[in-house]
């Protein structure tokens, strides 16, 4: 089974239930992986999400990755992907999938330079960031970065999100 834990602090609007996109958003995630049975396990594997401010994710991403800038979201994978495979079979037990951070300006931002809800570019974001969780990987080829783009592209589709890639022609 999945278990989203999530925070919400700073700019992030109080109106929303962040709580409630993050668990749609990662499940739908989950469904469309390689691991979509954890959904169904009797292992307990826990997803974080933390919506915060760009203070904190610029803080973070230069202690972890060395760049001194906010970016959209972060994952900290807790398990690596080839170990995870033989536990969605088992009896039971607990274990920590990972950590996401997202910032809340990046994400404003994003969204409103693609004219879309920051509820549906954070969901985006947590889907992106729940594959990085479970070893997708956009920076290691063409291959691997379409792979995963169809995946979030099915997930997001899943939960009613329109296709943060599509490309949308001007009327003139």
């Amino acid at each position: 089974m999945i278990v989203i834990e999530s925070d919400s602090d700073g700019d992030w609007d109080s109106r929303t239930d962040w709580h409630a996109l993050a668990e749609k958003a990662a499940r739908a995630a989950v469904a469309c992986s390689r691991y979509g049975a954890l959904l169904d396990s009797a292992l307990d594997a826990e997803i974080s999400v933390k919506f915060t401010d760009d203070a904190q994710v610029r803080a973070l991403n230069a202690a972890y990755r060395s760049i001194d800038k906010p970016t959209n979201v972060l994952s900290f994978p807790m398990i690596e992907p080839e170990l995870l495979a033989p536990l969605v079979e088992a009896d039971g037990g607990e274990i920590l999938l990972g950590d996401l951070v997202l910032a809340h300006g990046v994400c404003a931002r994003e969204a409103a330079a693609k004219q879309i809800a920051i509820e549906a570019h954070a969901a985006h974001l947590v889907v992106h960031g729940v594959l990085h969780l479970l070893g997708y990987d956009h920076e290691s080829g063409d291959e691997d970065a379409e792979a995963m783009e169809a995946l979030e592209q099915q997930a997001l589709a899943a939960i009613g999100v329109s296709d943060p890639y599509a490309v949308t022609e001007v009327q003139t």
